[in-house]
């Protein structure tokens, strides 16, 4: 609510208003401003006469109305308007709408403030208040000494008042009435932006500038008051202005200089610093909120030129009239006081890298910001005060009359322009110097947000005059300025425009700022983001002029940052023919150059494409829409080019509905002549064929290929280097995966490559020797295969001819591959191979009935391309494939590969196999590549691996009835476990690096093929049977074999059926097939050791483990040549003959599994029982002597496989008969004398007999019968004391295992082989047999006891024998004996006595 107004004198020395007395009018003199009600405001708004004006001036329409121009009654009623604002203390007011831009501008100012108690005042046509009720219009005139003043009736005020209150204008006057600070620079974000390019309080986001364009009021909710306080003192808002514009604008530039004073007080104390941010900001805002009250002013109360003049003026419109031309002076001399931004101190411009998320700022901050916006509000004023004025030219009369120069308000206009756009530029080049050219669109030419925004409103003020003719464009400003850079300085007035700023690189900065300032226009005049585009190509087609001219000779680094911000251009401007002149002109003259960039070292290379996809990729890029960061060191300026090019194509192709091509085509190829061609070097073949790879691209791709193809065949053959042919090959590949890509048939390309592939294929064939052309074809090949293949991996459903891609070159060209060279060309195939099976599955499921997918509706075409290729794979690939499965040397892993991809594909085209193959090529694969033994067990168990699992494989088999599909594949695992050493030297010399990398290779492959055969049905059946646990398939392939081996073996001892074991015996010799034709190569070659033991390790195992089924007859054929193959063969047999330590080693590792399974058939066996007898003699014979160590300290424990063999845990029938056998053998060939000399080793011979004693804890019938003569023996004749020691163990241990038995056969035996041994050695060696006799009393008396009638008789005998009568010395020896025989030695002693006596 506004307080009811004093009187004029009351009010002015209230007020304390200097420059003249409270009730004068003198300059600077303040006065009330009289209230002025919201629908006034609202009147002045919407610039529209109403009813209610004309009741209440007799019918006289307010000033201007819509025409503009002033009529006579409004002119007389302004004069006399003039003394009542005198009188009453009132602003005269301005005129017209305040959204009317000057449409309402003439006639009598009327305000009107609506207030709550009811309170209405007008003023009329002749400057008369009009208020509610008579009696306030009275007193009102009474106060003011006016003359009465026309009241208004009750009836008028009743239809009166209810417009002025309806609902709408109520919420109009409450918005109206919240005030707001005016806009300003601010660089300062909050989180409260909501993601705005600029600040709220920005001209732009705040809508200060669409007001001004739209001609609305500027500050619609501010200077309502009737006083209005500027710099500390109180005037009156609708004539300070006009009043004491030279007071005011002085007083401005006070406050400048105040706040430049603050700068040298800055301090480090924060609470210092705020203070001074706190003045400064208030200064900066007393500055602000001043020019925009002029804005404002200009807007509500400046009168519009008068088009007449009928008589005296009143003073006031004296002041009023001349008014423009002052303000047009002193905005003059407030852009000299201020001066160029880039002339202010160093410390004030380096506010602009004070951080923006800052909360205090300097006083440099405030004072370069407040440059801003009176840079900024002096265009804004002028633009206002010109709109005003009806566009007519505002002369500066006191300016033209002390300086005789014409100064407008139009000049000024646009001299602040360019000096604006001048000092820009100027700091944008300060900018510049700091930034790289490879840094170029990423560093911005504003060194704050604030520039940024000043750019953006000189852009949309320029362009808004400039449709009306009033100025130039901005464009036209900023192409003038920096032509201006290019220009060295002659005169001061030339340096003083861009200040002490030099540039060093104007062509890049102009090209530079030029690419940001176009950016700019993607804002509205809110501060969005909108689509406009205004090009300014003429002047970029200068400066690129310039940038590629013979005479500038620009470097390729600045080159690229042009045509980077040329293509940066293209996004914002629509497409320019002449630009692609310029820049083809240019690029046509040097196709040869790399374009490189020394310090970018190898980034900056040329490089030549290694392959036709990433060629195409390559141009590929070019025509990615999306900005690449790092473009400038990804490509070259050639490339760059390339994506202007096809940025234009692509977007006038796409807004004009028209190709450019056919604009563009005869200047691309007018260029290429045949000594064009010839001229190229392969950089500028790879050049040329970016070109036209773009081109093929964006445009008619038929016809340029075409082209292309013309004009290579420009090119000689003979002067044609094998890099540029590969080149030229790679580029035709290029082409080939644009047409797969358009879905476009390949057939006439094809055909033309094919055929130039068969004639290189044929000489890469016959060359021999001449390795540099070897190599040279090589290159040609390999560019051939890696564009084949890149053409099928691309090619969605291989519908396009592909299969002339595969012609007969590959079957001259696989014979003549080698190493490297074939594994290219397998790897190759492998992937032609598995992508037609997916695609031709994924086609196959599309066609058939009632599949709803996208790919059924695919034509039956693409079907028959799958056939045709499939043929020309299996004719020209795999009869070299075949061939090479026998080879001398182990084929590559890539061999496998292929022919499992092979195997596959005969599954799914079985139709299109080699004839050879049918009818079932499947089965025909399997037995070439995985059941054949005479094929490398590497590529054997790599190829199964692929197949082993695969469900369908098995399926088909399944519908073959072929059963032993799993028994076979188990014997492939056999033979490959078996044969994993094959590949190895024989000798014993150290592996090499790359041996052993291959053995591990291997390894790891057969210990995948083991994962996947313990997956096979038939195997999980055995291993549950024989409850095998899971761990043993994570075992190596050997362990693994092993248990396998064994889960057999329980699994036929566990059959009860005579069926079920005849059909298992079946079922194990085909797992095993010919498995001593598997170690063959071992024997033969007599090494490598590792394979010796693993194939005696192995074998032995099945005849230990697989002894039952071996015991049968349908499998004794193969025990019988195992033990004449590995245990007995001839070289065994000739005693003469050293066996390979390797071998012997080998068998000493793994006799004992022999022994112990031949000794179980030896118990099962009842046709051949005796042959098998002998055959185990036989081994015993042969293998005991040879393990045996010369001495008994040698023998240590578990080294004789015989004693390993004894003593392990077997049957009792089994074991008995192996001791038997082995005991009878030692008896009979290691222990016999010739004569009285002793046996060779036969301390090691007894050694090896007590160590099993000992170890099995028995004895038994065999040993007393076979063994314990001999010892005996030794124990009489042989002096040697380990012999004697030994021996007598050896009888201790017997003796004592017999009496552990308590009788029976074993005691009989015993006692008849002491008897025996009496009788033989008592007549000789008495004395010796005594002592025997006597160690053996201890340990068993009643034996002994046994034998006295025997050791009397032969006493006897021996006595008779000598005929010397009684010997007493061996009557005492054996009275000795006796006398350890208790009693019944007493009787015998007596015994003798009595016969003595």
């Amino acid at each position: 609510m506004s307080k009811r107004r004093k009187g004029t004198g009351e009010q002015g020395a209230e007020l304390g208003q200097p420059g003249g007395s409270s009730t004068g009018w003198g300059g600077g003199t303040a006065s009330l401003k009289c209230c002025a009600d919201d629908n006034t405001r609202s009147q002045r708004e919407h610039n529209q006469p109403t009813a209610t004006w004309s009741r209440l001036t007799g019918g006289a329409s307010p000033r201007g109305g819509t025409g503009g121009g002033r009529e006579k009654a409004g002119t007389r009623g302004r004069a006399a308007a003039c003394h009542d604002r005198r009188e009453l203390g009132r602003g005269a007011g301005g005129g017209g709408g305040r959204e009317g831009g000057g449409a309402a501008a003439s006639g009598q100012s009327v305000t009107r403030r609506l207030r709550s108690a009811g309170l209405a005042v007008a003023r009329g046509t002749h400057g008369k208040v009009l208020r509610r009720g008579r009696e306030g219009a009275a007193a009102v005139a009474a106060a003011h000494g006016g003359p009465q003043m026309e009241t208004v009736n009750d009836d008028f005020m009743d239809s009166f008042t209810p417009p002025l209150l309806s609902d709408s204008l109520q919420m109009a006057m409450e918005v109206e009435n919240e005030k707001s600070n005016p806009p300003c620079f601010s660089c300062i974000f909050d989180n409260q932006n909501g993601g705005r390019s600029f600040s709220g309080e920005s001209y732009l986001a705040s809508g200060s500038l669409k007001r001004v364009l739209l001609r609305l009021d500027p500050s619609p909710n501010d200077y309502e008051e009737d006083a209005i306080e500027m710099f500390g003192f109180q005037w009156v808002t609708e004539t300070a202005l006009v009043e004491s514009c030279g007071l005011l604008f002085g007083l401005l530039r006070q406050q400048i200089y105040k706040l430049e004073d603050l700068i040298e007080m800055n301090s480090s104390d924060f609470g210092q610093a705020a203070n001074l941010h706190s003045e400064a900001e208030n200064i900066r805002r007393l500055c602000i909120n001043f020019l925009h009250y002029v804005k404002v002013f200009i807007f509500r109360y400046l009168e519009p030129p008068k088009t007449e003049n009928d008589g005296v003026l009143h003073p006031y419109e004296e002041l009023e009239a001349q008014f423009p031309s002052l303000l047009v002076e002193e905005l003059h001399s407030l852009t000299l006081h201020i001066g160029h931004l880039c002339e202010l101190p160093s410390n004030v411009l380096a506010a602009f890298t004070i951080q923006h998320q800052a909360k205090i700022f300097p006083p440099s901050w405030h004072l370069l910001h407040l440059h801003l916006d009176i840079h900024w509000l002096v265009l804004e004023i002028l633009h206002v005060l010109s709109e005003k004025m009806m566009r007519q030219v505002v002369y500066a009369n006191h300016f033209i009359n002390l300086t005789g120069e014409n100064l407008t308000n139009i000049s000024l206009f646009e001299t602040h322009c360019e000096n604006l756009i001048s000092d820009l530029i100027s700091l944008s080049i300060q900018k510049y110097t700091k930034v790289r050219p490879s840094e170029a669109l990423t560093s911005h030419h504003y060194p704050c947000n604030c520039i940024k925004e000043l750019w953006i409103l000189l852009i949309q003020l320029l362009g808004f005059r400039n449709k009306g003719s009033q100025t130039e464009c901005f464009w036209s400003l900023v192409n003038k300025k920096l032509k201006s850079i290019f220009e060295r300085p002659t005169s001061s007035e030339s340096v003083s425009v861009f200040g002490t700023t030099q540039c060093k690189d104007p062509l890049s900065f102009s090209l530079w700022i030029v690419t940001h300032l176009a950016s700019l226009y993607q804002f509205d005049r809110n501060g969005n983001l909108e689509e406009k585009k205004e090009s300014n190509w003429k002047f970029v087609e200068e400066l690129l002029k310039n940038s590629i001219g013979a005479q500038t000779g620009v470097l390729e680094e600045h080159l690229r940052m042009h045509l980077q911000c040329c293509l940066t251009l293209c996004r914002f401007w629509d497409w320019n023919l002449s630009v692609i002149t310029i820049l083809w002109d240019y690029y046509s003259k040097n196709l040869n150059s790399c374009f490189t960039v020394p310090w970018l070292g190898l980034k900056g290379l040329a490089s030549i494409s290694k392959t036709s996809l990433s060629m195409l990729e390559l141009v590929k890029s070019c025509c990615c829409e999306q900005q690449i960061p790092t473009l400038y060191k990804s490509s070259n300026s050639y490339l760059i080019f390339l994506s202007i090019l096809a940025r234009m194509m692509k977007e006038e192709a796409e807004s004009s509905g028209v190709h450019p091509w056919k604009q563009i085509k005869g200047r691309i190829y007018s260029k290429f002549h045949r000594k064009r061609m010839q001229e190229l070097t392969e950089v500028g073949l790879q050049n040329f064929f970016n070109l036209f790879l773009l081109l093929a691209i964006v445009a008619e791709t038929e016809d340029i290929v075409s082209r292309v193809l013309d004009l290579l065949d420009f090119l000689t053959p003979s002067l044609v280097s094998p890099s540029q042919r590969a080149l030229i090959w790679r580029g035709h590949f290029a082409f080939l995966l644009i047409y797969v890509e358009k879905n476009m048939d390949i057939s006439v390309l094809a055909e033309k490559l094919s055929n130039a592939f068969r004639v290189k294929a044929k000489e890469f064939l016959v060359t021999k020797n001449d390795y540099t052309q070897k190599q040279n074809l090589w290159t040609l090949i390999s560019t051939y295969i890696d564009g084949v293949q890149e053409v099928f991996e691309t090619s969605c459903y291989l519908s396009l001819s592909e299969e002339k891609l595969l012609n007969d070159g590959f079957t001259m060209l696989l014979p003549a591959c080698r190493g490297a060279e074939l594994s290219m060309v397998l790897n190759f195939l492998q992937v032609v191979i598995a992508r037609l099976r997916s695609v031709h599955k994924r086609v196959s499921q599309g066609l058939q009935p009632g599949n709803a997918d996208s790919n059924a509706q695919l034509p039956l075409v693409a079907k028959e391309h799958h056939l045709a290729v499939a043929s020309a794979l299996w004719r020209n690939f795999f009869p070299y494939l075949k061939s090479q499965r026998m080879s001398q040397t182990p084929p590559s892993p890539q061999l496998a590969d292929t022919a499992a991809g092979f195997a596959l594909l005969a599954l799914d085209i079985p139709s299109k196999a080699l004839s050879d193959l049918q009818p079932q090529p499947v089965l025909s694969m399997m037995q070439l590549f995985g059941w054949d033994d005479m094929v490398w067990p590497h590529l054997v168990s790599r190829y199964l691996s692929h197949l082993i699992q695969n469900s369908a494989l098995c399926e088909a088999f399944s519908t073959m009835g072929y059963t032993s599909y799993e028994a076979l594949t188990v014997r492939s695992w056999f033979r490959c476990v078996l044969q994993m050493f094959i590949d190895q030297p024989s000798g014993t010399l150290a592996k090499t690096d790359a041996e052993r990398t291959v053995g591990k290779a291997y390894m790891e492959q057969l210990t995948e093929m083991t994962r996947l055969i313990f997956k096979l049905k038939e195997v999980e059946s055995i291993l549950s049977k024989a409850r095998v646990e899971e761990p043993v398939l994570k075992q190596d392939p050997k362990n693994a074999l092993v248990q396998f081996i064994k889960a057999v073996g329980r699994t036929y001892s566990g059959l009860q059926t005579l069926p079920e074991k005849s059909a298992m015996v079946l079922k194990a010799l085909e797992y095993l097939g010919d498995v001593l034709k598997y170690v063959k190569p071992y024997l033969k070659a007599k090494g490598p050791p590792e394979g010796l033991q693993l194939a005696y390790w192995i074998i032995g195992c099945l005849v230990k483990f697989w002894a039952p089924i071996l015991a049968t007859s349908k499998a004794q054929q193969l025990l019988f040549r195992i033990i004449d193959c590995l245990l007995l063969p001839h070289s065994v047999l000739q005693q003469d003959k050293e066996l390979p330590g390797a071998l012997l080693s080998a068998i000493q590792e793994s006799l004992h599994l022999y022994l112990q399974g031949l000794s179980f058939i030896c118990c099962q066996s009842q046709a051949r029982g005796a042959y098998l007898n002998q055959l185990l003699g036989s081994i015993v014979q042969q293998y005991f002597g040879r393990f045996l160590p010369p001495s008994p300290t040698a023998l240590g424990a578990g080294q004789h496989p015989m004693l390993t063999a004894l003593c392990s845990s077997i049957t009792v029938p089994q074991a008995l008969r192996l001791r038997k056998t082995t005991l009878h053998v030692i008896n009979e060939h290691y222990m016999q004398f010739k004569g009285s000399a002793p046996p060779p080793r036969l301390a090691s011979v007894l050694a090896f007999i007590l160590e099993v004693l000992q170890r099995t804890q028995a004895s038994e019938l065999c040993d007393v019968e076979l063994v314990l003569p001999a010892v005996l023996k030794c124990m009489v004749l042989v002096n040697e004391l380990q012999v004697k020691k030994i021996s007598t163990v050896i009888v201790q241990y017997m003796v004592q295992g017999c009496q552990a038995r308590s009788g029976g056969e074993h005691a009989t035996q015993l006692t008849s082989v002491f008897r025996q041994f009496i009788q033989d050695y008592t007549a000789v060696y008495d004395h010796r047999v005594f002592s025997i006799l006597e160690t053996v009393a201890v340990l068993d008396q009643t034996l002994v006891t046994s034998l006295i009638p025997t050791l009397t008789q032969s006493l006897k005998d021996s006595e008779y024998k000598q005929g010397l009568g009684r010997n007493a010395a061996q009557r005492e020896a054996y009275k000795r004996l006796l006398t350890h025989l208790s009693e019944a030695g007493q009787n015998e002693i007596q015994k003798l006595e009595n016969e003595a006596g």
